[in-house]
């Protein structure tokens, strides 16, 4: 790995001599060391910082993220599992021409999903003409036989999806996942965007970034319209677990912004007529729609899990029936899932006779012979995932992985083919970040929130993942491996 680094001087005090241009595609500077052309303004106005005006900027950021109590959880800490959010000051900032593609990509890909998801629950058509392998759906632990037949609202499952998406080292952008059950993260995205707005006031009037303070607006007007009852204020709710679970901040955070209740299963029931009602003071109050944060397993006891204690027993057989909206859908999962992905190209000349927008990154699928040979001849160069964990669960990093482990690896692929793929290291994009009182270049992913009717409401958030890393999950933003320091970093779009 080459040492050469490119510096530009911010000011006498602070510089980013400690960032890596040469080697790296940074999203804010270019190789040569000078800030690309929607970076400029940024790079101007922090040159014009101390050390310790940077320093007490991130200070303060850090402060209010704790007066405004936003936390996220770490499980297996004790009874100390919240944290507060980490926030990193120095934004990235892409142009509005390159959002508009990546846009456009992102519709192209969420449309052509949905309508597989649609495709699998009824006519299998996709599997009948031999595009996608039936032996790959049998084998599917997020396939819900439940499901089978069922129509939601416009043929659409999955209304909010969240995409990961990587820049390597040559520019080109790669969606690196689609998780389409229970995405989570877009309220760290608004509260990163207001506690910037706090510390730099005056940088938000020097430049003309998109807003993102709509999105629980659009959010709500989007659960709204799906409502199974013609009226003016259906009755939304947020489903959530509870006060343990990772994104129960989210949960509050979106159900206050929306005017929502939040609720858990056991403040609702399901009726004779096939209703979902709300238990209040007053008496039942009939819901429409229910944009839930519980898994699948969990969401009803009488069709999946019986010993769920988090779900509405009783509400499958209200979402199937039309009484009542579920968002996401059950069953959208099917979808989330890594072998799959290895299919969103075949999906979208399938189903929209067009060729992918935004690429895969390079995938090896080990259940066909040809790739397994690949991999076993290449696992110490490769990243080994299963296809069904998150927060890197089962995860191999071959470059960091020792022979025992990569033959432990091995076995298990050999025992279950079709839960295992294999995806080359890259070499992801940077971003200077603040580190102490220096600035550093840090390896980033995106994450995006897609909407319902194909429609990109906003981009979510970044954060930082580390080098040989770059296909670590992290669920419902916590964190199970100490070695991997996540920090959230704001993303700007500029209207030029």
């Amino acid at each position: 790995m080459s040492s050469q680094k490119q510096s530009q001087t911010l000011s006498k005090a602070v510089s980013l001599e400690h960032c890596n241009f040469s080697e790296f595609y940074d999203e804010l500077i270019d190789k040569n060391g000078k800030p690309r052309p929607h970076g400029a303004p940024l790079m101007d106005y922090l040159s014009q910082l101390s050390e310790e005006e940077l320093k007490n900027a991130q200070d303060a950021a850090e402060l209010v993220v704790k007066e405004m109590g936003i936390t996220f959880t770490v499980y297996g800490e004790g009874s100390s599992i919240d944290r507060a959010w980490p926030i990193d000051i120095i934004p990235r900032i892409i142009p509005n021409k390159e959002w508009q593609r990546v846009e456009e990509g992102l519709k192209q890909r969420v449309k052509a999903l949905n309508m597989f998801i649609d495709d699998l629950y009824h006519d299998q058509k996709i599997i009948k003409d031999g595009v996608f392998p039936k032996a790959l759906l049998d084998k599917s632990v997020n396939f819900r036989k439940q499901c089978v037949g069922v129509s939601p609202p416009n043929g659409i499952w999955a209304h909010i999806c969240g995409s990961d998406l990587v820049r390597d080292s040559d520019g080109t952008i790669y969606v690196l996942e689609d998780n389409l059950r229970v995405p989570s993260g877009v309220s760290y995205m608004l509260e990163n965007r207001s506690v910037l707005k706090r510390v730099f006031p005056d940088m938000f009037e020097k430049m003309d970034i998109l807003p993102v303070n709509d999105y629980p607006s659009q959010l709500f007007d989007m659960l709204s319209s799906l409502s199974p009852r013609p009226q003016d204020k259906p009755e939304v709710v947020v489903l959530t677990p509870g006060i343990y679970n990772s994104a129960y901040f989210e949960h509050c955070y979106l159900a206050q912004e929306m005017g929502c209740e939040l609720v858990e299963g056991r403040d609702l029931t399901v009726e004779k007529d096939d209703c979902v009602y709300m238990k209040t003071i007053k008496g039942l109050r009939r819901v429409d729609v229910i944009y839930r944060r519980i898994d699948d397993m969990f969401l009803d006891p009488e069709a999946f899990n019986p010993d769920s204690m988090l779900g509405v027993p009783g509400l499958m057989r209200a979402w199937s029936k039309g009484k009542v909206t579920l968002i996401n859908a059950p069953g959208a999962g099917v979808a989330d899932d890594k072998v799959v992905y290895t299919y969103v190209p075949d999906m979208i000349r399938y189903y929209l006779d067009e060729e992918i927008k935004l690429p895969n990154v390079e995938t090896y699928r080990c259940y066909e012979p040809e790739d397994f040979k690949y991999v076993e001849a290449n696992i110490d160069k490769l990243v080994i995932k299963p296809a069904n964990e998150s927060g890197g669960y089962g995860l191999l990093i071959g470059p960091k992985s020792t022979k025992k482990q990569q033959q432990e690896t091995l076995a298990q692929i050999k025992a279950d083919p079709r839960n295992w793929i294999a995806q080359p290291t890259l070499n992801l994009s940077t971003v200077p970040t603040i580190d102490g009182s220096t600035i550093e270049g840090r390896h980033v992913m995106w994450i995006f929130a897609l909407s319902s009717f194909h429609q990109v409401l906003t981009p979510m958030l970044q954060r930082e993942a580390s080098l040989g890393l770059p296909l670590l999950k992290v669920p419902s933003w916590s964190i199970h491996h100490k070695a991997v320091v996540v920090k959230i970093l704001g993303l700007w779009i500029r209207r030029d």
